[in-house]
């Protein structure tokens, strides 16, 4: 328990601190930083895979069309989140992206009950119309849709419910994802060092290794996450997981200093409060299932 809550959290921990890492690389375009990080993921993870010996499930999935067609839907989904969170870190709106990751879980219960047909409690309801409520006021205050924010949970959202009905596990997951990536990204990326634009190519050694560690930064998070979170309940995971938005949100106001008024805080405050209560209700469940159990 204790293993997977440091596996977990640490997880969530370094998810939360990336926004340090895409802002030095703020001199690199973000759909290059986006191509370079499907390569170096991939090169890492077959590293992994080598490591651990864990090829069989290749050749099964070759021969499943529809697993193959799948993780190529979902990789386009993991490809979009990246893109606009690294646009918007790298563009001032880090606080736009952690309100992504605030209100994923809720559209996650929206998800739910469209596409897998999970009937919606009255506590889940009130949980997304004080989110709905938050983006509303939001929207009123900005003059527009928090459309990075929507972007993020809406993509992450749809990408965790395709992983979610799938047999291949985190790291073969995101390995069949990276693979159908790399000849794109690889190919692109050859072509603009051909014409003078590939950072990792002509930039300064810094920039190199920023990029160079991109694979890792990208999979070791994941890697922890999978091992953190075999080894506790999904209540524990579901309260970890606000840890990542509350750092971005933190780094945003305090380290980069973006605006952060009392009439934004308010629609976060709305999209806090049905956190508050969607987590609330999932730990009472889960604590009155136990006891039904040991009576």
């Amino acid at each position: 328990m204790r293993k997977g809550i440091l596996f977990a959290g640490s997880a969530y921990l370094l998810w939360g601190l990336f926004p340090i890492y895409f802002k030095a690389l703020h001199e690199v375009p973000a759909l290059e930083i986006l191509l370079n990080r499907m390569v170096w993921s991939l090169l890492f993870l077959l590293g992994v895979l080598t490591w651990r010996k864990q090829w069989s499930w290749i050749s099964e999935a070759a021969r499943q069309p529809k697993l193959i067609a799948g993780f190529a839907i979902s990789a386009l989904l993991l490809s979009a989140n990246w893109f606009v969170y690294i646009w918007a870190v790298n563009h001032g709106h880090i606080i736009d992206a952690s309100l992504g990751y605030f209100i994923t879980p809720l559209v996650n219960i929206l998800i739910g009950s469209v596409w897998l047909r999970e009937r919606l409690r009255p506590v889940q309801w009130l949980s997304v119309a004080l989110a709905a409520c938050g983006v509303a006021w939001l929207t009123w205050q900005a003059g527009h849709l928090p459309w990075i924010g929507l972007i993020l949970a809406i993509s992450f959202g749809t990408y965790g419910l395709l992983r979610k009905t799938s047999p291949l596990g985190a790291l073969e997951g995101l390995s069949l994802e990276t693979t159908l990536l790399f000849p794109f990204a690889l190919g692109y990326l050859v072509w603009m060092g051909m014409h003078g634009q590939n950072a990792f190519i002509s930039g300064d050694i810094d920039i190199k290794m920023l990029i160079l560690v991109s694979g890792p930064i990208t999979a070791i998070p994941l890697l922890l996450f999978a091992a953190g979170a075999r080894r506790i309940p999904m209540t524990t995971l579901g309260l970890l997981q606000y840890m990542s938005p509350l750092v971005q949100l933190l780094l945003g106001v305090w380290l980069y200093h973006e605006p952060f008024d009392s009439g934004r805080m308010l629609g976060f405050v709305a999209i806090w409060a049905a956190l508050i209560v969607y987590s609330a209700e999932g730990l009472w469940i889960n604590l009155s299932g136990q006891k039904v159990k040991t009576s």
